[in-house]
């Protein structure tokens, strides 16, 4: 199925940039959400949620307003256009890849809706397989890339963020369909204990009145008076290659490794133009399997291009498939010793 990131290039007009968000007229009616949203309303009746009808609308990211049935949807999956400015603008898209993408996270959001409307988390046993909500929830965090102890659904092994996420992942590998979860986390003791628990715990709350029932919205995108320009502007501290006491001398090492052979070739370009083509996918799909943020990914790809140009590095066109594999394995391995350490180089 084609998603909005296959369409041809679509531009945001400047002035369209520079209005409030409120302005631009953005809802979910009559857009490609709507028809996902009825689906995901027939995946809660197929499972038996039916006491329980959370409230949809669009705000700046993904989530829950705690306690309250409420899922913010991001408001740039709303159009074609936004959708491929979030691409351009943060080099990943929670939920761009078409339906199955977004249903995914709609199913995650779920859980965070069934744990606020029946207070799963100020139980005994919630707590003792998942942990205290009290727990500091961090955006920062460092996980165990194919821990047994939890299951692995949205990307970044989000489930080992904060115990809310680790519910909110369980349930929702639980909630999908045609999925077997029983084979699937066979071997995965302490994410297959967590699965039984779900299980068991939603037979017990379906014939139950929610007892939060506030939708109550946050960030509502009718409310949100910041223009796209100061969206994307508002963008985190750099944490790249030269910002975080990384060593440049290694770096450029690892460059002159990458980019070796800079002898005559048939069409040479410059390798920072090859390390810049890389950011549009890239993040995302070392998100997905170190946890290393998407923007901090193009943060340290953009210094590793910036020292590229330095270097007066080049490559062979010809080259370029082997070259593009050995860039990723480098982003990748730093990205893991971020994660791991706090550092880029050790």
């Amino acid at each position: 199925m084609a998603t909005a990131l296959d369409s041809p290039l679509l531009e945001v007009p400047e002035q369209k940039r520079k209005i409030p968000i409120r302005d631009l007229g953005l809802t979910i009616a009559g857009t490609n959400l709507e028809p996902i949203l009825t689906e995901f309303e027939r995946e809660l009746v197929q499972v038996g949620i039916q006491k329980i009808k959370p409230r949809f609308y669009l705000s700046t990211e993904w989530g829950v307003p705690y306690d309250t049935l409420a899922i913010a949807i991001p408001f740039y999956l709303a159009r074609p256009d936004l959708t491929q400015l979030q691409a351009e603008q943060a080099c990943h898209v929670e939920g761009g890849n078409g339906a199955k993408d977004i249903l995914r996270y709609l199913r995650h959001e779920m859980g965070h809706v069934i744990n606020y409307a029946h207070r799963l988390h100020e139980t005994k046993e919630w707590v003792e397989r998942f942990g205290s909500m009290d727990r500091p929830y961090l955006e920062e965090y460092h996980p165990r890339p194919f821990s047994r102890e939890y299951v692995h659904h949205l990307p970044g092994w989000y489930a080992q963020k904060h115990p809310d996420e680790d519910w909110a992942e369980t349930f929702a590998v639980w909630m999908t369909p045609g999925k077997d979860y029983r084979t699937e986390y066979a071997k995965w003791p302490g994410a297959l204990r967590k699965l039984e628990y779900c299980e068991r715990v939603m037979k017990e709350l379906l014939e139950r009145e929610p007892v939060t029932t506030s939708t109550e919205l946050d960030d509502d995108v009718a409310s949100l008076t910041m223009s796209l320009e100061q969206f994307y502007g508002a963008t985190p501290p750099r944490d790249g290659a030269s910002h975080d006491g990384a060593k440049v001398v290694e770096l450029d090492a690892m460059l002159r490794t990458v980019f070796a052979d800079a002898g005559p070739g048939n069409v040479r370009l410059a390798a920072s133009d090859l390390i810049r083509k890389a950011e549009r996918d890239l993040p995302g799909s070392v998100f997905q399997w170190t946890g290393h943020l998407p923007e901090r990914t193009k943060n340290l790809m953009d210094d590793l291009a910036s020292r590229a140009d330095t270097l007066e590095l080049t490559y062979d066109i010809e080259e370029e498939i082997r070259l593009a594999i050995a860039l990723t394995s480098l982003v990748t391995t730093l990205a893991m010793n971020w994660v791991q350490s706090g550092r880029y180089v050790l």
